[in-house]
């Protein structure tokens, strides 16, 4: 018999240090996104916040993961991650610890998000800001590259939030 996993199997670590079980996002859209406070793609926070204020209601979580597998472009601890996010940019989304998306160390959620696209892009994050969409049921629907800005994955999650 074959156990089919989906995002809701996984458990994530909070920036205040407790677990997250991700079943608790069931019957929502996710966005998951790591993030870095100091690359050239950290302005895309606004145009996340702006989704989430947008579409939170209608059922669109954005989960933050800061990394500095990247050049060291999220060097502060969580706490100052946190405050820089909600300082300069407003994020009222949930932000989580600083992990690992790529390597030895790299968080299962995301081995398991990779494995979910096929074909190039299932390979290794390339760099700050690579987004994954997720469906209602568990089911990693697309992956965007860092170029992809969060107003360009509208319709995406539109079409997802209708379902």
């Amino acid at each position: 018999m074959v156990i089919m996993m989906s995002v809701y199997d996984y458990s994530v670590l909070k920036m205040d240090g407790t677990i997250r079980n991700l079943g608790d996002y069931k019957n929502k859209v996710l966005l998951i996104v790591n993030t870095a406070t100091a690359c050239g793609f950290t302005p895309q926070y606004a145009g996340l916040q702006e989704l989430y204020e947008k579409y939170r209601h209608k059922g669109l979580e954005i989960l933050d993961f800061p990394c500095n597998q990247f050049a060291s472009q999220a060097p502060g601890s969580n706490e100052e991650i946190a405050t820089f996010c909600t300082g300069r940019f407003g994020i009222t989304f949930e932000q989580f610890a600083k992990i690992d998306v790529n390597g030895e160390n790299e968080d299962p959620l995301y081995t398991y998000l990779k494995k979910q696209q096929k074909g190039l892009l299932s390979r290794n994050i390339k760099w700050n800001f690579t987004k994954f969409l997720v469906g209602r049921n568990g089911e990693v629907v697309k992956r965007f590259g860092p170029n992809v800005e969060p107003a360009e994955m509208e319709k995406d999650i539109i079409r997802l939030l209708g379902k």
